[in-house]
């Protein structure tokens, strides 16, 4: 009897492919299994290419197949999520970062990207590697679970053998089937999947014009969807000349160094499928059953379109692929990893908890672009996240929330670590900036903020307060820094009038009794109130509008003696770092 999904949030998108997923599987195994655990193993796949620095738009290749396959794992499923590293693509430009500055690593262009040296200094024995280590560190630090798989391995192994072959012997059902569209111009999409890098490599490799699908540089074989490195300089500007079908002997020419070899294909292990034949080739040996692509992957003539035809050559079915949207950063249009300076998962986990970062990716369906902030942005991002947090322990949260939430704290194997009392991330960053870091006065500021439960170390605010310290020492610019001022502005002082010296009276007088946070959100904000013969408790709606005039020209006033500027931290948090006597001080006492 065939095994039923079950899914337990109905309005929650991941659950939606957890359930195709598992029906899927199911139809291409008929009756492999009558129970969950006799099911087959159900694979989901993810395609990397460690050309350069991994970014988060990359990311969202590995997090959407992962919480599908996390959830098909709650389930009691056995997953495989493989991470195809496309380390046997070519080296097809020098990045953004490099270019100009080096200009000898353009002589590695062509190479596949394991024959190229690291970055100077860098501890890994070739580029790939060196890329792969950073994403893999932040894989593990996110709690993705995965088997990764990598191409220079399987193809120089012989893995992929009697593949390639098959290819080559079945070259002219795949070049009817890549001729249907090679006449069709489409317009070009911006794309994030890092696997769009392979489409370009024959275009701007070997003048192919039809997004690495072998059609041309074949010589006078015609079409040929195979591309072997070179056995003198590495690199790929080949064009196969000859080839016997009987023998497998293939002879090629390199046009960037003119060497030309005759070898058997059968016995041949230095080259690679074309990457229009590879992915689907992919699909078929794995068994894969889920994975997404980018817009560009899901227009007409696109790989996986394309590829859709071309897996059944090899006995296969194209995977169910839900395309992915964008994902962006505050300030900026798109990501490209061709660029410089491209934030990746590393420099995001350096300034948010894992938590919120796999949040982000959970909560917004595939096809939703969404924007993760390195700006001012993430104080907000992280209000809203401690807001579901308390929602969710206090259970007034809706169903779709709690399973994103759900999907952020915790896989089907772990919860991820928490910070034990998890402080307003705004407090913290204001906190981290006014004492320049001194974790002494961090902790007295901190410690004072509930005093009837008062923070004993900071290790009880990490590593939320790390992060937090970390986004304002890299991402905030140095004039928005707050430095509070070593002596009062008596000038300022004296140029008040009485009604404004009375406010800072009022002040004064109430901050030992309101000393801690929530009580000198209470002073301050009670001070306008008081002072237009209004109780300190009045609520919103029993005030006048001019009351939150006058509250705005109080708190600038205040800035304006603490820090010298109109705005600044909150003032409640600046209060508690700069200390009662200070403030006095500063106030004119």
């Amino acid at each position: 009897m065939p095994i039923v999904a079950q899914s337990t949030e109905t309005t929650d998108w991941v659950s939606r492919f957890a359930d195709e997923v598992i029906e899927e599987s199911e139809r291409r195994a008929p009756g492999a299994g009558t129970s969950v655990a006799t099911a087959p193993v159900v694979v989901v796949a993810s395609g990397l290419s460690p050309s350069g620095p991994i970014h988060l738009g990359n990311l969202r290749e590995v997090m959407t197949p992962h919480l599908v396959a996390d959830e098909i794992r709650r389930r009691g499923h056995q997953v495989r999520h493989l991470i195809s590293w496309d380390d046997y693509d070519r080296y097809r430009k020098v990045p953004a970062g490099i270019a100009g500055v080096d200009d000898t690593w353009a002589e590695h262009i062509g190479k596949p990207l394991t024959s190229v040296p690291a970055p100077a200094g860098s501890p890994y024995p070739n580029w790939a590697e060196h890329f792969k280590a950073a994403m893999t560190e932040s894989l593990g630090e996110l709690g993705v679970e995965f088997d990764g798989i990598s191409q220079t391995a399987q193809y120089t192994s012989g893995v992929y053998r009697d593949q390639v072959l098959h290819a080559v012997a079945h070259r002219a059902d795949i070049d009817a089937i890549l001729d249907q569209y090679r006449t069709k111009k489409t317009p070009a999409k911006q794309s994030q999947k890092p696997l769009d890098e392979a489409e370009l490599e024959a275009a701007e490799g070997s003048g192919a014009a039809s997004e690495d699908d072998g059609s041309s540089g074949a010589g006078s074989v015609g079409y040929f969807p195979y591309k072997p490195y070179c056995g003198n300089c590495a690199k790929d500007l080949t064009t196969v000349t000859a080839y016997d079908d009987d023998s497998t002997e293939l002879t090629y020419t390199c046009t960037a160094c003119g060497f030309s070899e005759t070898v058997r294909l059968n016995e041949f292990n230095r080259g690679k499928l074309v990457w229009k034949v590879d992915w689907p080739m992919r699909w078929a040996y794995e068994g894969v059953v889920f994975e997404p692509s980018g817009v560009d992957h899901s227009s007409p003539g696109s790989s996986f379109q394309v590829g859709g035809q071309i897996v059944g050559i090899f006995g296969g079915k194209q995977p169910i692929g839900p395309m992915y949207a964008f994902v962006g950063i505050s300030g900026m249009a798109k990501m490209s990893s061709s660029r410089g300076g491209v934030p990746t998962p590393a420099d995001a986990l350096k300034i948010m908890e894992p938590q919120l970062l796999r949040w982000l990716y959970a909560r917004r369906r595939p096809n939703q672009s969404f924007k993760i902030a390195f700006d001012q942005e993430i104080q907000r991002l992280y209000d809203e996240w401690d807001k579901l947090d308390a929602k969710v322990a206090d259970g007034s949260a809706l169903p779709a929330d709690i399973a994103a939430h759900s999907r952020a704290v915790r896989t089907a194997g772990v919860e991820l670590p928490r910070t034990p009392r998890p402080l307003p991330y705004r407090t913290l960053a204001s906190v981290a900036d006014i004492t320049a870091g001194d974790q002494e006065q961090s902790l007295r500021i901190l410690s004072e903020l509930d005093p009837e439960n008062p923070i004993g170390s900071l290790e009880e605010a990490r590593p939320r307060y790390d992060k937090a310290e970390a986004w304002i020492n890299t991402h905030v610019p140095a004039d928005q820094r707050t430095i509070v001022r070593a002596e009062a502005d008596a000038e300022l002082l004296k140029s008040l009038d009485m009604a404004s010296q009375e406010s800072l009276r009022l002040l004064r007088d109430g901050l030992a009794e309101h000393w801690s946070l929530d009580g000198l959100t209470h002073l301050v904000y009670g001070v306008p109130k008081v002072q237009a013969g209004f109780s300190a408790d009045a609520t919103p709606k029993e005030l006048p509008a001019e009351i939150k005039t006058a509250q705005r020209t109080f708190f600038a006033l205040l800035y304006h003696l603490l820090v010298g500027r109109d705005t600044g931290p909150r003032l409640p948090t600046l209060l508690l770092a700069v200390g009662q006597d200070r403030v006095r001080a500063l106030l004119g006492e």
